[in-house]
């Protein structure tokens, strides 16, 4: 239950208190904290709550503070007021790129769930590299974020250790591991490459092949596809590994390379939805029917899916759960929460017509 605002003579925000009486600060013409919370009929902590912790706000006092900040164009000091409090309400998510959607809805409810909770992301793109996003985690560790949001579980030894000693919560996301650093919010990529080889051997697939990225994550569904297809007698699995980000230009360039390779090839297992959308373009032009001729299946079920012709068959994984229990961990655990939670997502094949 949102807190009772506090009498008129409550505590200023430190941000004020903390500056010279004559600076100018909180925005044009030295506006104050306490210009805010007088014309907003509030004592100047509830004003000062609106922004470090708005969720013990009313909503109708949150709403009503928010539009005098608006019309007296007040900003907050949080530079002072983080020095003062030793919070600074920032969390860093680091993300590989956002070239295409497939973090895009992780990241966009993460960053809504957080700023729910009064708290702002500060978005990183480390690309493939781990020396990168070792580096990146210096440059962002620098601004004394309270949180750290990771994509994937494969990082550099020094960056475990780095974050271990640092002593702010961590999530990882987007992959799964028996030793997290912190907390982890994923699913099996191993087990994904596993799933779809079955599902090829249910429709009598006997030449598959692969179409993979060579980061790590990729690597895990191949090696998963592979160890399913070994198991029922096929070993032979022809394969193009392509440097990361996926397109759909590798995609489309990688199938006649399979081909050449085995001319009878009957299915192929994309990494990714764009490169399966180049080898279905590869495959008209070559004549090929799909799925009578080849079969193909993606990985991310991004929202063109079913916008191709045949409809393309891919995995689906919820990103949108992994952004938001990714926040609900984070929150729970800068609530006082010591708890170091796993959650598996898991993830579905959704079948359509190139299966």
């Amino acid at each position: 239950m949102p807190n009772k605002e506090p009498p008129a003579t409550a505590s200023v925000d430190p941000a004020d208190a903390a500056a010279p009486a004559r600076r100018l600060r909180g925005g044009p013409k030295g506006l104050r904290i306490t210009d805010v919370a007088a014309q907003a009929g509030v004592a100047p902590i509830t004003v000062s709550r609106v922004f470090n912790s708005p969720e013990t706000v009313a909503p109708e006092t949150l709403e009503r503070v928010r539009q005098v900040v608006q019309k007296l164009g007040y900003v907050p000091n949080r530079l002072a007021g983080g020095l003062s409090s030793s919070r600074s309400r920032l969390i860093a998510a680091i993300v590989p790129t956002i070239a295409h959607s497939l973090f895009s809805e992780t990241i966009q409810v993460f960053s809504e769930t957080m700023s729910r909770a009064g708290y702002q992301v500060l978005l990183a793109l480390s690309g493939y590299d781990g020396s990168s996003e070792e580096a990146l985690l210096d440059a962002v560790l620098s601004r004394r974020p309270e949180g750290v949001l990771l994509t994937g579980v494969a990082h550099t030894d020094s960056l475990r250790e780095r974050l271990a000693n640092v002593g702010i919560p961590v999530v990882e996301t987007w992959d799964m591991t028996d030793q997290p650093i912190d907390m982890l919010v994923g699913f099996s990529h191993y087990q994904i490459g596993f799933a779809v080889a079955g599902h090829f051997l249910q429709r009598n697939v006997r030449k598959p092949g692969l179409v993979s990225a060579n980061d790590q994550r990729a690597l895990a569904r191949r090696r998963g596809f592979r160890e399913r297809l070994a198991r029922a007698g096929i070993d032979d699995i022809p394969e193009v590994l392509v440097a990361p980000p996926s397109s759909v230009a590798l995609g489309k360039a990688a199938l006649p390379r399979l081909l050449d390779e085995a001319a009878d090839l009957d299915a192929v297992f994309c990494g990714s939805d764009l490169l399966a959308i180049g080898a279905l373009s590869a495959a008209r032009q070559l004549g090929l029917g799909v799925p009578s001729q080849l079969a193909v299946c993606g990985f991310g079920d991004l929202e063109f899916a079913t916008e191709t012709t045949p409809q393309l068959t891919s995995v689906r994984v919820d990103g949108t759960r992994i952004g938001l229990t990714a926040a609900r961990c984070l929150l729970d655990r800068l609530a006082g929460s010591a708890q170091n939670k796993v959650t598996d997502v898991g993830f579905e094949i959704v079948q359509r017509a190139t299966t």
